[in-house]
């Protein structure tokens, strides 16, 4: 009996503790600083409103008004790191060949019409713009402007040199970078722990278990920015009839398990600020600010900024 009051009283004593620091994590927890807040994203610098990662991309949606412009970087044959998101370039250029084969001044430019992935049937279809840009264009031409780095491939001298262009042009602070890979994050952080880096999927599904076993206000995280999709967007991605039962199963449960608002609020408490990404229309903006994202990730910059404007959406 005695025995079993101690296992009650541990068990309950943890619950309360875990639901207390969940709440209030600065008990524990220093505040990570914040150099720069982002709540308009601009996914490849706005696929649907201009081609993916030109420079009319990014300039388009740092006249919009975007906080953050999000690429993809690769490395050439002659070590010029580009902002492309495929290694290969058949789909977006047409040529079957890899940009680590190719000199820069080899890349050819971009198609006329490139699909955006996360908007059915649809297509953007560019202006003049179509070469294949350096990260230093990017870094001249927004030296205000934050940059979501995704180091696409494990190459241990694609993210050094990544990381000596952001050290060059005082981007530190302006600058969070990472993959979907752990061992791309782990190498990102080793070769300069002083850019922020998001967490790896990896570590989502260890954030995850660790919230839904109370254990997360217990432990530091060194990730300032968590980047995670909105499982129900699959829905309009996929056509119906492709999309057997099992699939919207595990679409809404992997949507369920995400999209919490304890926890972003807790992490954003912390100071880890919270992006959704791919989200293309109004409901889906709505829906991540509402339970409490910091920011949304968007291929439509102008739709976004029009969305936020009209809810009075201003940076805080």
């Amino acid at each position: 009996m005695c025995a079993a009051v101690c296992v009650i009283s541990t068990i309950a004593g943890y619950v309360l503790t875990s639901a207390l620091l969940l709440r209030r994590p600065s008990l524990l927890h220093r505040r990570k600083r914040r150099t720069f807040f982002s709540r308009h994203i601009s996914h490849r610098g706005g696929a649907a409103e201009n081609l993916e990662n030109t420079m009319a991309a990014f300039r388009h949606a740092v006249e919009v008004g975007t906080d953050m412009l999000e690429l993809d970087c690769h490395l050439t044959k002659d070590e010029q790191v580009v902002v492309s998101h495929d290694a290969n370039l058949q789909r977006s250029t047409g040529i079957n060949a890899y940009i680590a084969d190719m000199a820069y001044d080899e890349l050819p430019p971009y198609l006329c019409r490139l699909g955006v992935s996360f908007e059915k049937e649809c297509v953007c279809e560019g202006g003049d713009d179509k070469r294949i840009p350096l990260l230093t264009d990017v870094f001249d031409a927004f030296p205000n402007t934050p940059v979501n780095i995704d180091v696409k491939v494990n190459n241990d001298k694609l993210i050094r040199k990544v990381s000596e262009l952001v050290v060059r042009y005082d981007r530190e602070h302006l600058t969070v970078w990472g993959n979907y890979r752990n061992q791309i994050v782990k190498k990102c952080y080793k070769e300069n722990p002083r850019i922020p880096v998001l967490f790896s999927l990896p570590r989502v599904l260890q954030l995850l278990g660790l919230y839904y076993t109370g254990l997360l206000p217990f432990v530091p995280l060194k990730e300032h920015f968590l980047e995670i999709p909105m499982p129900s967007i699959v829905n309009k991605l996929i056509d119906p009839h492709g999309f057997n039962r099992c699939l919207r199963l595990a679409a809404w449960l992997a949507d369920s398990l995400l999209m919490r608002k304890t926890l972003f609020e807790h992490l954003t408490a912390r100071g880890i600020q919270v992006y959704v990404w791919v989200l293309n229309d109004e409901e889906d903006f709505q829906r991540a600010f509402d339970l409490g994202a910091t920011g949304v990730m968007t291929d439509f910059p102008s739709r976004l900024k029009d969305f936020m404007d009209r809810n009075g959406m201003a940076k805080p």
